[in-house]
């Protein structure tokens, strides 16, 4: 039987059928837009789950005859991969759970025992070292660090996770949230966030042996808020949507950001507009495959033979080591050879297609992902996205302005309009969909040996970005734990060159 902590993402999410008229209405989770009728997409419940179908399938982009591809191509951003990781990774600490399945019965609301979502890494601490002991070396701060893993020169100290010694079936990782083991790149992402943490530990017991673990698990907490609000935050979302939530720069002052949607009564909830729709982007940023390191040939998301695909909840081979170099330009690559640091796929309307064809330990009936995004989002009874932007203020996107497809340029690589795919998405189009049909070109520089290379770039725009932004802003700025409450002037003591991003914090890692 398959153990609750890793059971297959499901289409629903719990706290999702409260009543939209509940006193309790926040809880752990909520809308933003609740007074906003929901879509529907046909004449009864039937014509509305074949109209999503009918879409999700059509986001689903044609098998790429070079699948998994490694080297150049239209489809990609500016983005370097890792920060398509480093999304599922924040997503995951976000919606930690530490309840069991048997709760849900009893607490059919999600109203009891569920932690409030912060960036506070309980994916990474779990319950901490009173609780959870043999996460952690005896009488010290630090994460017990797993086998050594070898085939990346570029990362000679790389390790696993610890993980159990069953005498048959996988080996599971010993981590505070076991969904950060469901592929190999979140899974040694993980890791080198534990080895983050050692690196901080280390440093600051040298300055004091007697500094206690919650000063130090507080000081990476701070890194990586301040990761999530100054580096991804400016990646994914457009100037002119972040620059509404946040006028000021963080760590210039006084946080007073501009939030004119997420306003928490008396504590943070996680919006349904955000967890099922809008922060559902980095579905479409994922590539067909990846290459760990030199030594590795590439691998497919998903393949016909697990053993060489990236799948996770498993032992992978020992030489399957990441360069990290190949996921984020920690030091300037040939643009043109497999050195290069792997981007993004643009943000838009399609997917690739592994991703359409789901194994089973992941998700099922549908095994189509996008399907399974527009389905969880019609059973949340979420408002259309034109319905979102117009209470937002905005003038809507046009049917023929929301296109399915590839947004590289090339008309053969779009499917239909939105209006085109059915009739019932007639100004009516799924949120989840209009927020990837929204995005705003820009060009994203990116340094090389052969100089700096601008690439166009699709990011969040006034609508999915507003959503994104607001959700991430007011979370932190509404936990009195987080470093723009406690202390808005805080730095990283770990930046370079006066600078601390995802970059720095690999940089940091990688020496630990």
């Amino acid at each position: 039987m398959r153990t609750p902590a890793i059971r297959p993402h499901g289409i629903g999410v719990r706290g999702s059928t409260l009543s939209r008229s509940s006193l309790l209405f926040e809880g752990p989770f909520g809308r933003i837009f609740r007074a906003l009728p929901p879509a529907d997409f046909g004449k009864d419940d039937n014509a509305s789950i074949d109209a999503l179908k009918k879409l999700g399938t059509a986001m689903i982009s044609k098998v790429d005859p070079a699948d998994p591809k490694d080297g150049e191509d239209d489809e990609e951003s500016g983005i370097p991969a890792a920060y398509t990781y480093f999304g599922q990774f924040i997503d995951h600490d976000l919606t930690f759970d530490p309840a069991s399945s048997l709760q849900k019965q009893n607490d059919p609301d999600a109203l009891l025992d569920y932690r409030t979502p912060k960036f506070d890494l309980d994916n990474i601490y779990g319950r901490g070292p009173d609780d959870q002991p043999y996460l952690y070396e005896d009488n010290t701060p630090l994460f017990i660090l797993g086998p050594k893993l070898t085939g990346a020169a570029a990362n000679p100290r790389a390790r696993d996770l610890q993980r159990s010694q069953p005498d048959k079936g996988p080996h599971r990782a010993i981590i505070g949230d076991p969904r950060n083991d469901e592929n190999v790149i979140v899974s040694q992402l993980q890791g080198l966030l534990h080895r983050f943490h050692n690196k901080v530990a280390a440093d600051m017991r040298a300055a004091d042996p007697n500094v206690s673990f919650a000063a130090i698990q507080q000081e990476v907490r701070f890194h990586y808020q301040w990761i999530v609000l100054n580096d991804f935050l400016p990646t994914i979302v457009s100037d002119e949507a972040l620059k509404e939530v946040l006028p000021k720069a963080a760590g210039s002052g006084l946080f007073k950001p501009n939030l004119q949607f997420y306003k928490p009564r008396n504590e943070t909830f996680m919006p349904l507009e955000f967890s099922a729709a809008a922060y559902r982007f980095g579905h479409s940023m994922v590539r067909p495959g990846y290459r760990l390191s030199e030594t590795i040939k590439p691998l497919s998301i998903f393949g016909k033979n697990e053993n060489e695909d990236l799948r996770g909840f498993r032992k992978f081979p020992s030489n399957w080591a990441i360069d990290w170099n190949l996921f984020m330009d920690l030091e300037e690559r040939d643009p043109s050879n497999t050195t290069r640091t792997q981007l993004a796929y643009k943000i838009d309307t399609s997917l690739v297609n592994p991703l359409g064809h789901l194994p089973r330990s992941i998700g099922f009936d549908p095994a189509i992902l996008a399907q399974r995004n527009l389905l969880r989002g019609w059973r949340m009874r979420l408002p259309s996205g034109q319905a979102v932007a117009e209470a937002m203020g905005l003038e809507p996107l046009k049917d023929k302005e929301i296109r399915i497809g590839k947004f590289t340029g090339a008309k053969d690589d779009i499917v239909a309009t939105i209006d085109e795919i059915d009739p019932a998405f007639k100004g009516n189009c799924p949120l989840w969909t209009y927020v990837l049909a929204e995005t705003v070109e820009v060009k994203v520089p990116l340094k090389t040996t052969r100089g700096e290379k601008k690439i166009k770039t699709r990011k969040l725009g006034p609508v999915g970005g507003r959503i994104v932004a607001e959700t991430i802003v007011g979370l932190l700025a509404h936990d009195s734990q987080s470093y723009v409450s406690q202390n808005p002037l805080w730095k990283p003591a770990k930046a370079i060159k006066g600078k601390f991003g995802l970059r720095e914090l690999m940089l940091t890692a990688l020496q630990g």
